[in-house]
This record gives C-alpha cells, sequence and structure tokens, in this order.
C-alpha cells in the first residue's frame, strides 16, 4: 500500500512538472515564405530540375527512336548485326537511366545543389530557434507546418516572428507589416486522420532544446 502512495505521488509530480515546463512553436513554412532569398533558391532549384528532366526526356527520345528504326529494319538484319544493335539499345537504355540517377537521385546533381543553397538557410532558421529557446528557457519548440497533428494552438506562443527577426540582418527576410500570415484552424476530430503522414516516410518532429549534435 505504501509502495502503491508512493508511485502516485512520485508520478503526480512527475505529470506536473510535465507541464510546468515552458514551450512554444514555429510555422516554419511561413518563415520560409518570409524569406526571398529561400525563395530564389526554390526558383532556381525548380528551373534546375525543369532542365534536367528535359535532358532526360530528349535521351528517352533517342532510345525511342533506335528501338523503332531497329524494328523497321530488324527483318532484312542478319543474326550478328541484330544481336549487337540489339545490345546497342539495352547499353544506351541503362546509361539513361544512370544519368538519370545521377541527376534526380539520392546526392544526385539536384540533391546538391538544394544542399548548396537550401541547407545555409535551414542552420541559420535552426541557430535563430535555439538561441531563442535557450534565452527564453523553452523545453520545446514544435513546429506547427510539420507532420505532428496539433489540435489547438495559441498565438502567443507562436515565435515565428521572433525567428525571422533574428535572422534578417543576415537573410534579409520580409518585413513584420509585410508578412502574411495564414490564419490557423482547428481540426474537427473527423479530419484528425486525414493527410497524416504515412507509415516509414521521415518528417519533422518536435525541436527539444539541446537535441542538436
Amino acid at each position: 500500500m505504501k509502495k502503491l502512495a508512493l508511485s502516485l505521488i512520485m508520478g503526480f509530480f512527475t505529470f506536473t512538472g510535465l507541464f510546468a515546463q515552458k514551450y512554444a512553436y514555429v510555422d516554419t513554412e511561413y518563415i520560409l515564405d518570409n524569406i526571398p532569398e529561400y525563395q530564389d533558391a526554390q526558383n532556381q532549384l525548380d528551373e534546375l530540375a525543369t532542365e534536367y528532366q528535359e535532358e532526360i526526356e530528349e535521351k528517352f527520345a533517342e532510345i525511342d527512336r533506335m528501338y523503332k528504326t531497329f524494328q523497321a529494319e530488324a527483318v532484312l538484319m542478319p543474326e550478328d548485326i541484330k544481336k549487337k544493335k540489339e545490345e546497342e539499345i539495352i547499353a544506351k537504355e541503362a546509361e539513361v537511366k544512370e544519368f538519370k540517377k545521377q541527376r534526380f537521385g539520392k546526392d544526385g546533381d539536384l540533391f546538391l545543389k538544394r544542399e548548396e543553397l537550401v541547407k545555409p538557410i535551414q542552420e541559420k532558421i535552426f541557430n535563430a530557434i535555439e538561441e531563442i529557446a535557450t534565452n527564453k528557457n523553452y523545453a520545446f519548440v514544435f513546429d506547427k507546418a510539420g507532420s505532428l497533428t496539433i489540435l489547438y494552438v495559441n498565438a502567443k506562443f507562436d515565435i515565428s516572428d521572433d525567428v525571422l527577426d533574428k535572422v534578417g540582418a543576415v537573410l534579409g527576410t520580409v518585413r513584420k507589416e509585410d508578412r502574411i500570415k495564414k490564419e490557423y484552424k482547428s481540426q474537427s476530430p473527423e479530419k484528425i486522420n486525414k493527410g497524416q503522414q504515412r507509415p516509414g516516410e521521415f518528417g519533422p518532429g518536435p525541436i527539444k532544446k539541446g537535441e542538436r549534435k
């Protein structure tokens, strides 16, 4: 009985201690929308992706032309020539698939360009969040734009504008009076499961103070 009472007391203090912790949230989508440098980076990446896609489509079109020519002439070809042409088409197709991987694959050209353009901006935003969280003693900072389902938020805990002000001198953010913030709408219970992250997908969660290595 004494053990049970002790467990209940410890549980109570743990529970109340959890709610005694200070927390805040940010909207990274709103933050990034108000950083022109990020928008410029996204435009560059979109243009580059379109350029790469056109290159790949042209290479596949070339393979298609090779195959149609082969089909038209295959009847008159000796077997050794036919086999050689088939091998050429197969090799060309493998070459284009490898080229596509180099452009769009993990650690490919587009990925590396995204790292070059976007990662420094993300680092500055994270450092600003970490500095604000440390100075104001927040135990947790959640991302409202992430995959975490938030049923209700109080705007007084939103530090997104603080983050924009913090990185403004470096990244040249949009002036506070010109920023447009989307109104947050609480989710009804029947909509909570809609649009949630699929199992196995990676998504941002709460940023904990001191969590970064």
